[in-house]
Formats: C-alpha cells, sequence, structure tokens
C-alpha cells in the first residue's frame, strides 16, 4: 500500500513541513530510512538520524525543533510513538485475512463454530466448545473440551486451550503458550513423596487480553485464574493458580506470579520480576527488572526495585553505596587495627 504526506497527515491528525506529495510504501527505523519508507523520532537519543535518515517521511513530536536541515518530510503529531503505532495497525488490519476450515482439522460434532472462522490444519477443537465469529485457529492449535472463544480471537500456532477455559472478545494468545495446565499443587505425604491435588478449577481471559509466546497460566485449584481486560503479557511468563490479574496490566519476559496472588490494576512489571505467592499488589505499581517481591504491596502507584524490592529512590542511594562496599570494607578492617594496636599500647 501507498500513501502521501498529505493522507497521512489528515489520518492523525498531523502538521506537514515539507512535501506534501512525497509517498510512503513500507516503514523503516530512522538509522535504517530509505526512499519511499516512514520513520518515526520519538526518544531524543535518536535525533542524531533524522539529519541523515534516507527515509521519505519522519513522524516527529509537535515540540520538536530540527538543529539543522532535513531531508525527510516531517509530520508533526502529539505523540510520534503512539501515531507510528496507529499507522502500524492500519497497515495489520489491511491485510487479508484467512478464512475457512482446513481439511485435517478435527472438530467435534457438539462444537458450535461461529461465522467467518479461519481453522487450520491439524488444529482440534473438543466436545461442546464454541468458537465465536471471526476467530483464527492457526495450525496444531488445541482447544479442550468445554472452551468458549469470544468473537475475534487469534490463536497462533500450537497454542493448548485446556477443558473449561473462557477466552472473551478479541483475544491473542502467541505459539506456544499453554493455557489451562495443571497450577502447582501437591500435598507433602512424607518427606520423600508428595500426593497431587487435582486443579478443578479454569482460566479466564477477558476481552483484549494479549498473550506472548510461551507463556504458561495454570488452571485454579478451585474457581478462576483470571486475567482482567487489556493485560498484555509478554513471552515466557508464568502465572500460577488462582492468581488474578488486574485490568490493563503488564508485564515484560519472564516474569513468574505464585499461587493466589493478586495483581492490581494499570501495573508495570520489567523483565524477570518475581512475585511470592498469596501477596496482594496494588494498582499502578511499577516493579522494575529482576525484582523479588515478597509481600503485600499497599500503596497505589509505588515503584519499586531490587530484593526485596524497595522504593525506587531509596534502591538507587543504596546502589551507590554497595559500589563502595570494598573499600568501605577495607577501611574498616584499617580502623580495626588501628584499635587494636592503640589497646596494646
Amino acid at each position: 500500500m501507498e500513501f502521501n504526506a498529505a493522507t497521512l497527515a489528515g489520518f492523525l491528525k498531523g502538521e506537514i513541513v515539507g512535501d506534501p506529495e512525497v509517498t510512503v510504501n513500507t516503514i523503516a527505523k530512522i538509522e535504517e530510512g530509505h526512499p519511499g519508507a516512514l520513520s518515526f523520532l520519538a526518544n531524543p537519543k535518536y535525533e542524531q538520524y533524522i539529519y541523515t535518515t534516507k527515509s521519505s517521511i519522519v513522524l516527529v513530536n509537535s515540540d520538536f525543533v530540527p538543529g539543522a536541515e532535513i531531508e525527510a518530510t516531517l509530520i508533526k503529531v502529539k505523540n510520534a510513538y503512539e501515531s507510528f503505532a496507529s499507522l502500524l495497525q492500519l497497515v495489520d488490519q489491511a491485510r487479508p485475512g484467512k478464512k475457512g476450515i482446513h481439511p485435517t482439522a478435527v472438530i467435534e460434532t457438539s462444537a458450535v463454530i461461529g461465522k467467518d472462522v479461519y481453522i487450520g490444519a491439524f488444529v482440534y477443537v473438543g466436545e461442546n466448545c464454541v468458537v465465536e465469529d471471526d476467530c483464527s485457529l492457526y495450525p496444531n492449535v488445541y482447544i479442550g473440551d468445554n472452551t468458549r472463544l469470544g468473537k475475534k480471537c487469534t490463536l497462533n500456532p500450537g497454542v493448548v486451550i485446556y477443558r473449561d477455559c473462557i477466552l472473551g472478545n478479541n483475544c491473542t494468545v502467541h505459539a506456544g503458550s499453554v493455557i489451562g495446565s495443571d497450577g502447582f499443587g501437591f500435598a507433602p505425604q512424607s518427606e520423600t513423596e508428595f500426593m497431587k491435588i487435582p486443579q478443578l478449577g479454569n482460566v479466564i481471559l477477558e476481552d483484549n487480553v494479549e498473550i506472548g509466546a510461551n507463556v504458561t497460566i495454570d488452571r485454579a485449584t478451585m474457581g478462576s485464574t483470571i486475567i482482567r481486560r487489556g493485560v498484555k503479557l509478554d513471552n515466557l511468563i508464568q502465572v500460577g493458580h488462582n492468581v488474578e490479574i488486574g485490568e490493563n496490566t503488564v508485564m515484560a519476559a519472564q516474569t513468574g506470579i505464585a499461587g493466589s496472588t493478586r495483581v492490581g490494576r494499570n501495573c508495570m512489571f520489567g523483565g524477570q520480576v518475581g512475585l511470592s505467592g498469596h501477596i496482594k499488589v496494588a494498582d499502578g505499581t511499577k516493579i522494575g527488572a529482576q525484582s523479588g517481591i515478597p509481600g503485600d504491596i499497599k500503596k497505589e502507584n509505588s515503584i519499586l526495585l531490587g530484593y526485596p524490592a524497595i522504593d525506587h529512590r531509596d534502591f538507587m542511594r543504596s546502589s551507590i553505596i554497595f559500589k563502595r562496599l570494598p573499600e568501605l570494607y577495607r577501611k574498616v578492617e584499617d580502623l580495626e587495627k588501628q584499635i587494636r594496636l592503640l589497646k596494646e599500647e
């Protein structure tokens, strides 16, 4: 698809600086720009590239003031990153979607399949399942008995949804993820043996949830593991049984959440964050990468770092001391030596 600057500016409600008729038909990083490409500048540390980029059009924030001449046509918008994301969505939605049911798919007779669905090769849809309109199930997807998919759900290759789970509308699950596997429930019988505790609950994903690749969300022991609407989970995340994640919370890769923990709304977790079980995390909490949370976070909109995680300002001050510990240790040894000598005298 090809667009000129005037069309893009109209769609984004932006201001053109340069040639309104210049056209683009692809996208590129600003540092890798070439004629016919659209790029964006949102992070000031990339500003150097806007003066050398070969991209035909660059989206910039409305307050951007160039420090030198720029060859590209600029479109000034309120938020360049958000505007670029909107254009990517426009291009993605323009791609022709797949429809139809592949002859190798196995769909049990009691399953209900909606209109305009795509069910790829070697997909299995179990008994009493419901797959609503406009869903896409890519090859090798498994849907267990009594599972329900809302409208416009996309399950990418190799996704496994165990029995009794419920997905809302417009959910996306990426390749290799497992929804509804057993929670880690074992009762000690002796010092060396454990008894399996049956996991009889399910998993519920509300509307507009996106799950990355190779994520595991365990079913509840009883009741439901619940991922509220708008949640976005990165790749390689583990969500334990009976966890609840609040609306519009986002988590980066390799985060792990132990069972029965409650995470509030609008939280943001960096990569490799670990949460203990049976704790509560307040709304709006932000946790830095590789932090550990052993107990409740009661204050809303907290920003935490470290293990155990503490207020980010305290952590930054402490990190300065951490670097000086070897030096401080040597000073303490010297002082102790001097004290011993004084005592001997």
